[in-house]
């Protein structure tokens, strides 16, 4: 297979030529077979690279400019195409070429299929271990008598220490009513305690006002002695 690559040699726009020599030179550093086919001094080149580029790929005025790249017959695509290629490291598989050994190519292409195999075993696996779930469920089922059984007697268990336990209750409710007096004695000890309280904080009142008259007619007097 042979990559074609259709140039403008008296083009004059300097963008284009960039684009040219950008591709030109990496094709030529990668070691790629190639073949410059002029468009400006051929017609027939021009009218054949119009005529097989696709229109979803044309320009809205429908004429592509160069440069505009082929795998013999296959369009592989124009120069932000080839360019998106380059920085992606997938410049062979734009051009429709296997990657030698040891190109950064061939490297990501076998990591892309190491992912790929990964994941199918994974997809297998997780398809085993449903199988396996769906035909342990017919055995759950056949137990399903004896879980049933034991639930039952665990139940007629539950029911008779349920019937044991009622008169405890009835017991504690009975034992009751002896306590009550002993709340009510409680009671009547934390009112008298308030009480209690309440009449020392009037008397630290009584005392705070006697202090502080004290001190107002002490201050009187000192006052009329100075004055005189």
């Amino acid at each position: 297979m042979v990559i074609k690559v259709f140039l403008a040699t008296s083009s004059g726009s300097t963008a284009i030529k960039k684009k040219q020599q950008d591709v030109v030179g990496f094709l030529e550093a990668l070691k790629v077979d190639y073949t410059q086919l002029d468009i400006a001094c051929n017609e027939e080149n021009r009218m054949w690279m119009r005529q097989n580029v696709p229109e979803e790929k044309k320009p809205s005025n429908g004429i592509p400019l160069p440069p505009q790249i082929f795998n013999e017959e296959s369009y592989c695509g124009d120069y932000e195409t080839f360019f998106d290629a380059k920085e992606d490291n997938s410049v062979y598989a734009f051009l429709g070429l296997a990657p030698p050994p040891g190109s950064k190519d061939a490297l990501q292409a076998s990591n892309e299929e190491h992912i790929v195999e990964n994941c199918t075993h994974a997809e297998e696996t997780n398809q085993e271990g449903t199988q396996d779930d769906l035909i342990e469920v017919p055995e759950v089922d056949r137990n399903g008598d004896a879980y049933a059984d034991e639930d039952e007697t665990e139940e007629g268990e539950g029911g008779e220490e349920e019937d044991v336990a009622e008169p405890e209750e009835n017991n504690a409710t009975e034992g009751g009513g002896d306590e009550e007096p002993e709340d009510r004695g409680h009671a009547e000890e934390d009112e008298e305690q308030e009480e209690e309280e309440e009449l020392r904080q009037l008397e630290e009142e009584e005392e705070a006002d006697i202090e502080e008259e004290g001190e107002e007619e002490y201050l009187e007097e000192t006052q009329e002695e100075e004055a005189e």
